[in-house]
């Protein structure tokens, strides 16, 4: 009997009691996803982290590229920007070079998570909007022609400013950086519960679950909303919307700071978790990923782009445990990492090829409209009394 099968019958017939019962379900394999994968390693709880960091960033940029179709290759200088954020903050880095720093404050500045958060959203939705209020007239290929310099400055910043005022440490990078505590908990120990212990990667993984469950709230609200409405129809025709009434500058904006805002967090969440940040972990080659997860889970759909996500985000990590044994087979000319980014590739490539609209698309999305009937075939009107024949 199919897979399909044996679920029908094992789910409610009633609709809302399905849906209950897969909500249920779903939260529960969640939960318990990182306890299974901590038993084979915390290498596998890590991959889960770094898949879901990846689904906060992917969702952002939807904001931007599936709602409002703006195509924006700079998006991961706002990772950027939450990341070196959180990172001044919680390292020692300004209080080591900047001893009136140290002097004014000599037990070091640990800021409160429940600050770090809203500032690294704020000040990179500060950076979204500067970029895209000189680039409101642009669509297309010039918009990320533009948007692909922009995050290559700031990465180029980031890079070069450790002189004459060392803020960045420059290639160097910022190490060194404060676990995240949550009400008291301090994120980067284990816990021990009930004589089980949860390393230090469960706990930020229930963490980042839960910013991604928290944004993709949002991102629900943000779809339905009248704002998520017009971001689409400005997607769809600009001239039209314009002749509409709305507002593109102000929808433009809106669209660049609130998908910012999510690249914020997560760089936040970011620093905290590697404990170090520098200029290579934002290149461009990022940028290019994050685009293709909404892409190839399906530009504008949210189940599509958290499934493009996950899958993008995991798949290299995974595949470290078959490039090995590959290069092996090869006599060892070939790099294991060559073949793992040429097993994406091709894994890419053939998903496009066989799903071009996206793993998982948009149902009213790029959908033809519906052919109009032949008159000759309409049963005819019957003429009103006192009518002329």
């Amino acid at each position: 009997m199919p897979l399909t099968a044996w679920a029908s019958r094992l789910l409610p017939a009633d609709p809302a009691r399905r849906r209950l019962a897969v909500f249920l379900g779903s939260a529960l394999l969640l939960l318990v996803l990182p306890l299974v994968a901590q038993g084979f390693g915390n290498a596998w709880v890590r991959i889960l982290d770094t898949a879901l960091l990846y689904v906060l960033l992917a969702l952002g940029l939807n904001i931007v590229v599936g709602y409002a179709g703006l195509l924006d290759l700079g998006y991961v200088a706002f990772y950027a920007v939450g990341a070196y954020m959180f990172a001044l903050l919680a390292s020692p880095h300004l209080f080591e070079t900047f001893p009136a720093i140290a002097a004014l404050l000599p037990n070091g500045l640990h800021t409160p998570i429940w600050l770090v958060l809203p500032l690294g959203a704020a000040l990179a939705a500060l950076a979204g909007v500067m970029l895209g209020a000189p680039v409101l007239r642009l669509r297309g290929d010039y918009l990320a022609i533009v948007t692909l310099g922009f995050g290559e400055i700031i990465r180029v910043f980031m890079n070069n400013l450790d002189a004459p005022l060392n803020l960045t440490n420059g290639p160097k990078g910022l190490s060194g950086i404060d676990p995240l505590r949550v009400f008291g908990l301090n994120l980067g120990r284990p816990l021990e519960l009930g004589g089980y212990t949860l390393s230090s990667v469960t706990l930020y993984y229930y963490l980042f679950l839960l910013m991604a469950v928290l944004s993709v709230i949002v991102c629900v609200r943000l779809e339905k909303s009248r704002i998520g409405r017009a971001w689409m129809a400005m997607r769809e025709d600009e001239i039209a919307a314009k002749a509409m009434g709305l507002n593109v500058r102000n929808l433009k904006l809106l669209a660049f700071g609130m998908g910012a805002t999510f690249g914020g967090v997560a760089g936040v969440l970011f620093a905290a978790f590697q404990g170090f940040v520098s200029p290579e972990s934002f290149s461009l080659h990022e940028s290019v990923l994050i685009v293709a997860m909404v892409v190839l889970g399906g530009l504008g759909h949210l189940p599509g782009v958290v499934v493009g996500a996950v899958l993008l985000a995991a798949l290299p990590e995974v595949l470290r445990y078959v490039a090995g044994p590959l290069q092996a087979l090869t006599g060892g000319r070939l790099d294991a990492a060559i073949l793992r980014q040429l097993m994406v590739a091709l894994a890419m490539i053939g998903i496009m090829l066989l799903r071009p609209r996206g793993l998982w698309p948009a149902p009213e999305h790029g959908q033809p409209a519906p052919p109009r009937p032949d008159p000759a075939a309409l049963p005819p009107v019957a003429a009103k009394p006192g009518s002329p024949p």
